[in-house]
Formats: C-alpha cells, sequence, structure tokens
C-alpha cells in the first residue's frame, strides 16, 4: 500500500484542493443552476402540458368530427334507402300505368277490330241482298218471259194502267 498518501497534510494534497473548488463552486453556482435547471424542466413540464392540452382537445375535436362523419353517413344512408324506395314506388306506378295503358289500348284495338267485324258484316249482308236481289229480279225475269207471252204482257199493261189512279189517290192520301 501507499502510505504517503495516507500520511501527512491532507490540505496539502491536490485532491483535497479539487474537492473543495468543486464544493465552493458548487455552494456559489449551484442555486444558480438549479434555478436554470427548474427553470428549463419547468418549461419543458408546461411545453408537455401544453402539448397534452392541445392532443386532447385535437382528440375531442377528431370525436366530434367522426361523430358528425358517422351521423352525415348513417342521413346519407336513410337518404338512399327512401330514394330506393321511392324508386321502386315510381316504378310500380310506372309499370301499373303501363299495364294500365297497355291493358286500354288492347281493349281500343279489340274494340276497333270488332267494329271493322260489324261493318264488315254490315257490308257483306248488302252485297248478299243486293245479289239477292238482282239474281231474284234476273230469275223473275226469266220466269216471266218464259211463262207469259203477248196477250198475257199486254193484260198485265192494261190492269197496272187501270190501278194507277187508285195506287196515285191512295198514296196522295
Amino acid at each position: 500500500m501507499n502510505f504517503e498518501l495516507l500520511s501527512g497534510a491532507f490540505w496539502l494534497r491536490p485532491v483535497f484542493w479539487v474537492a473543495v473548488a468543486f464544493v465552493i463552486f458548487f455552494v456559489l453556482f449551484g442555486g444558480k443552476l438549479w434555478a436554470a435547471l427548474a427553470k428549463m424542466l419547468d418549461g419543458r413540464i408546461d411545453a408537455i402540458k401544453h402539448e397534452l392540452a392541445e392532443a386532447a382537445a385535437l382528440r375531442r375535436e377528431a370525436e366530434a368530427m367522426l361523430k358528425d362523419a358517422q351521423a352525415q353517413r348513417e342521413a346519407a344512408l336513410a337518404s338512399a334507402a327512401r330514394m330506393l324506395e321511392y324508386a321502386r314506388e315510381e316504378a310500380a306506378r310506372v309499370a301499373a300505368a303501363t299495364s294500365a295503358e297497355a291493358e286500354a289500348s288492347a281493349l281500343r284495338r279489340e274494340r276497333m277490330a270488332l267494329d271493322r267485324i260489324s261493318a264488315a258484316e254490315i257490308a257483306a249482308l248488302r252485297d248478299v241482298r243486293v245479289a239477292a236481289v238482282e239474281i231474284a229480279t234476273l230469275a223473275a225475269e226469266q220466269v216471266i218471259r218464259q211463262t207469259l207471252g203477248q196477250e198475257s204482257d199486254a193484260f198485265l199493261v192494261d190492269r197496272a194502267i187501270a190501278g194507277l189512279p187508285y195506287a196515285l189517290g191512295a198514296r196522295a192520301a
């Protein structure tokens, strides 16, 4: 062991004076250093508190925006559902109107076809009657020519002339 270090006056050694200088330094400047460190730490604490308050405010704002976005989403979904329901009702209404119009059109066409058929029947009956009259006239003419001679013609003409005043008088009255 080194006894020199332990022997003699301790104030003569440099380590002692370094320790004394260190203590004096801290006694003289320790309060100022402590105040500066405390002020720096307090500033840092205030900055952190401010950042935490700002973060809390941002979080509240974000939560409010989220609630607003969810409300808007729900409103949009409700609006879309209403629009879809309206579109379905409109499609049903248009389908019903189209069906009714198609049915009415079919009825009109049916009536028109029945009217055409009726007109064709009337025209056919008229044509058949005209044809029957023509055939009957021709047949009567042929029968008269074959059965009546000149004598019977003269008798019929005289009889018709004799009946004219009566026929004309009866119609005039």
